[in-house]
């Protein structure tokens, strides 16, 4: 969904309004400030764990308006997707079909019976990565897709099913593998996730067709800067909720921190075999590769503070920190240089 995903990159043709048009002085600022956040981003994730360790009092009070900040951030991700996009590939679904047997069924599976070979004591910390596969992909694979000039239309197609979806392959996947090891809400899972996914992607794509752009363009100024700061707001307060139960003596770091490595590998590589598996070429096989390896790491954190012990959240905070590291080093070492034309 849509995640610590609000990156600031269009995920369609941005929408700007036209050159002659004056830009007001508050939008300026709001634009600036969006730069400035822009160039912390890599620092968001640390620096709200930290203020957690640090100041948890002043963001535990927060912990009742976490759904209501993931929905704004929601909202604010989506209104720059567009049906149309999805129309591109409705006559070529194939490698939506692939990406969901791929993404949804074996990908889950598989780190759900080896984190439970490796942490088979721990059945707090095989939730946590199950849950964090079991989110739908995250918005900045778009961005990504982008950079390694992947199939745009495809990449957002994959967003937008998958996070659509959510409500019911989020919960499914999970009960499926793990009702016999947690003890689980699922109703209350599945009616979270409408209100912090479905609902708002769905509003904010009908007032982006029904303005046909004009509400993306003149709200995008400042949606965009305040999904930044509610990242940092939702890591801090989720943080500050779920460090004080973690017993990190018991979490057996020195393999849990390989082995979560390892996994978010597993994920790309997972997305790369999927593509030519499917025989597509190589623009198709970008947007399955991200869209496979990076999750939606704040849906993950949030439900994993709502409805699992503390020591699931471990796998979604350093998630945080070495997803999009990952992205950057493994898009080089297995997608390259993708050329479009010459």
């Amino acid at each position: 969904m849509l995640n610590n995903d609000a990156r600031g990159g269009s995920i369609m043709e941005k929408q700007e309004p036209s050159s002659n048009s004056p830009v007001s002085k508050p939008v300026e600022i709001a634009n600036k400030v969006n730069r400035i956040l822009e160039k912390c981003m890599p620092l968001l994730a640390p620096l709200g764990i930290a203020l957690a360790v640090l100041i948890p009092g002043v963001f535990l009070p927060l912990r009742p308006l976490v759904i209501l900040f993931f929905a704004i951030m929601t909202f604010a991700g989506a209104l720059r997707l567009r049906l149309r996009e999805l129309g591109k590939v409705v006559s070529s679904p194939l490698p939506i079909v692939f990406f969901f047997v791929s993404a949804r069924v074996v990908l889950p599976v598989l780190i759900f019976f080896l984190s439970r070979l490796l942490f088979k004591n721990d059945p707090d910390l095989v939730a946590g990565f199950v849950l964090l596969y079991a989110v739908p992909t995250a918005v900045t694979g778009f961005i990504w897709v982008s950079i390694f000039k992947g199939d745009p239309a495809l990449s957002l197609a994959l967003i937008m099913v998958d996070t659509i979806l959510a409500p019911v392959v989020t919960p499914g996947t999970i009960w499926i593998l793990l009702r016999t090891s947690v003890s689980l809400d699922i109703l209350g899972m599945v009616v979270s996730l409408i209100f912090m996914i479905l609902l708002p992607t769905i509003l904010a794509m009908i007032m982006n067709e029904t303005s046909k752009g004009k509400f993306t363009v003149a709200a995008d100024p400042w949606l965009t800067p305040l999904s930044k700061i509610l990242i940092l707001l939702l890591i801090a307060t989720n943080s500050a909720v779920v460090l004080p139960d973690l017993r990190l003596d018991n979490l057996q770091l020195g393999l849990f921190i390989p082995v979560c490595a390892g996994i978010t590998v597993l994920g790309f590589v997972c997305g790369k075999l999927t593509g030519l598996a499917a025989r597509m070429g190589k623009e198709q096989q970008c947007p399955l590769f991200f869209a496979s390896g990076l999750k939606n790491v704040n849906a993950s954190l949030t439900l994993g503070v709502e409805f699992f012990p503390g020591a699931a959240a471990l796998p979604t905070i350093l998630g945080f920190i070495i997803q999009q590291m990952f992205a950057a080093i493994l898009g080089r070492v297995m997608l390259g240089k993708i050329d479009k034309g010459k």
